[in-house]
């Protein structure tokens, strides 16, 4: 976790340092452990350092090299050190003198752009060729780190932040309506826009080449889709995967300060969390810090739908832990809310953000500065579901009963086998203009929208319909690969990993993901279906690879915890009086976008059963969550 900016002024003006300056002091929060600026002629790069790694503490950035042609700034983990160390010859120089950011630069001297192709890790950075008279920006394959930037015709900016890129005064604060609609409809697969016009995000695993006399943007890097990986036997593919995911964890455990690690008791968080224990204790390390969101306030049932605590209690009873235990159904999910919008620049409906903020403020007090995350472990390993529609495709019927058969039984008991064929056989295979055809004569797209309270003057303003429509086009795919990979890469990935990068950002924190290792996700892609579900059994090859590692009654563990019932009941606890005074009381700022009265509705249904539906809680917590932001906005 760093901060990075960088100014290039395309109309030959020379740099102002003290405009970069600015621009860096924004983003403090990001590093606590010194700044830094660079500046030549017309551009400009700023820096700010949280040390995380053994080798950042002697790391000074930005980062110039002994020709003084390159210049690098960089938020940035480059977790292939060992591989790029001996190809640069550098084994004689002790490896903790060598940075990350060396790392980098050495990459872009010796291979150009081509460098991309030798980088593993989590990194956005930006190097100045001097030479080629150009600005190279990169972001990672996944979109860990975050990377904005604001163009015009006399100005390229770039920032890890927003809010930094607020600094300059040619940078306009101009809210984005069509983005806007997508994210109050939940449509997230917009890569590049924001909620301003003209700040843009650099998509995943893109390159970016600032010239003056344009921008070159293109992708570094796509998902194979056509490899299949063939193995002796299941124990072969167990074992390869365990050996990929030990990597993956590894690698993220570098460090110079004490790691945490999240615990839900499910079996991704609760295999990331042994896994560390493991390792840490082999080269003779403490214990691993795990925190964990618990519920012991909560009324019963609802309580039983949230609570994991017997499945933490097992995995921390195998020793080598030390648990922390934060009672979230204590906190608001409006929990310090001017603070969270100042802190994430855009409005964010999150219903679960503030579960995220508490162990990340537990986490630091701990003294952490690293934390692992178990997100997305069900996208990249999958559940396997989708392949059900592969076998309805090509006729192999009777396979695909006895699957849905054994799903009924196993993993998904509370769905009769008939609703399994249907969802996930029969359904996703119908053509997608059928399926538009249904929810034209069935007003679908209308009742969606009024069901959200969109204001109908904003939906026709930004002609929302068409765009769920146009949604709805895309989301149709030819098999299971494909599907699977557009899970990992959806634009929802990296709007969640953006949000919680500026989350864990306020508490001085680097969260670090190994579900979303570059080599993890391409082994995933290309196992056959059947070693991801297989009788009944999801994420088959996952389970089989924590034999011995996780406890047995996680390790075959297919329930899920409800999240939102600890959502609904925060806010209906806790914030009906700043709920009321937004939507019922004084909702200007938001009525251009609601339709106030059917906003009113849907608060009179959430308040009379506040536990009975999800997107009841959804709506008003959404007004409320704009309205604060329009505040700032204005």
């Amino acid at each position: 976790m760093s901060g990075i900016a960088g100014i290039y002024y395309q109309d030959s003006r020379p740099i102002n340092r003290n405009d970069l300056q600015q621009m860096v002091d924004r983003l403090n929060h990001r590093g606590s452990d010194g700044s830094g600026v660079w500046s030549l002629g017309t551009v400009g790069l700023g820096h700010c350092m949280l040390w995380t790694t053994p080798e950042s503490i002697e790391e000074k950035l930005p980062l110039v090299n002994s020709t003084q042609n390159l210049v690098l700034t960089a938020d940035a983990r480059i977790d292939n050190r060992d591989e790029l160390i001996a190809l640069y010859e550098l084994e004689d120089q002790p490896s903790r003198e060598i940075s990350d950011s060396e790392l980098i630069l050495k990459a872009y001297e010796k291979w150009g752009e081509g460098c991309l192709q030798k980088l593993i890790g989590d990194f956005a950075f930006a190097i100045w060729d001097e030479s080629k008279q150009q600005l190279f920006c990169v972001r990672d394959h996944i979109g860990v780190k975050p990377f904005y930037y604001y163009r015009s015709t006399k100005l390229f900016a770039f920032a890890s932040e927003i809010k930094a890129l607020f600094a300059l005064p040619e940078v306009p604060r101009q809210l984005n309506e069509a983005h806007l609609a997508d994210l109050l409809t939940g449509l997230y697969e917009a890569k590049t826009e924001t909620l301003y016009q003209g700040i843009y995000r650099l998509p995943p695993a893109h390159v970016m080449i600032v010239k003056h006399e344009g921008v070159r943007l293109h992708p570094y890097w796509s998902a194979d889709l056509t490899k299949e990986l063939h193995l002796g036997s299941d124990e072969e593919y167990a074992d390869s995967f365990r050996e990929i995911f030990t990597e993956a964890v590894r690698c993220r455990l570098r460090s110079a300060y004490p790691v945490g690690s999240t615990l839900s008791g499910g079996l991704d968080s609760s295999s990331i969390a042994c896994t560390s224990r493991d390792l840490l204790a082999g080269n003779g390390g403490p214990p691993l810090h795990t925190f964990s969101a618990v519920y012991p306030n909560l009324p019963e049932p609802e309580r039983s739908r949230v609570d994991e605590s017997s499945y933490i209690d097992k995995v921390v009873s195998t020793g080598g832990f030390e648990p922390h235990l934060i009672q979230v159904d204590q906190v608001s999910p409006l929990v310090d809310l001017d603070l969270q919008v100042r802190q994430l620049d855009e409005v964010y409906f999150a219903p679960n953000l503030s579960m995220h903020w508490s162990i990340y403020d537990a986490a630091q007090r701990q003294g952490m500065r690293v934390i692992l995350d178990g997100m997305d472990g069900d996208d990249t390993v999958s559940h396997g579901l989708d392949y059900l529609a592969d076998l309805f495709r090509v006729g192999k019927f009777r396979t695909l009963y006895t699957e849905a058969e054994a799903l009924s039984h196993k993993t998904l008991s509370t769905s009769p086998t008939r609703k399994i064929i249907w969802q996930y056989g029969i359904r996703p295979v119908i053509p997608g203009t059928i399926l538009n055809m249904w929810r034209v004569l069935n007003r679908r797209n209308h009742s969606s929208l009024a069901e959200k309270a969109i204001n109908p003057d904003f939906a026709r303003r930004v002609n929302l319909e068409k765009r769920v429509g146009e949604y709805n086009n895309n989301s149709r795919f030819n098999n299971f690969r494909q599907k699977h990979w557009r899970n990992i890469d959806s634009g929802l990935t990296s709007y969640s990993l953006e949000l919680l990068d500026k989350t864990a950002a306020t508490f001085s924190l680097d969260p670090r993901y190994p579900f979303y290792d570059w080599r993890l996700i391409k082994f995933c892609l290309a196992l056959p279906p059947r070693q991801i579900l297989s009788n009944g059994m999801t994420r088959v090859i996952f389970r089989r690879a924590m034999a011995g590692v996780i406890p047995e009654e996680v390790r075959w563990r297919t329930t899920k915890a409800d999240l939102s019932i600890n959502f609904r009941y925060g806010l209906f606890t806790y914030e009906r009086p700043i709920i009321e005074q937004v939507i019922l009381n004084n909702p200007q700022y938001i009525e251009p976008y609601f339709d106030i009265q059917s906003l009113k509705n849907t608060y009179q249904r959430f308040i009379t059963q506040p536990l009975l539906s999800m997107r009841t809680a959804q709506i008003v917590y959404n007004a409320v969550i704009l309205d604060r932001w329009l505040h700032l906005l204005n």
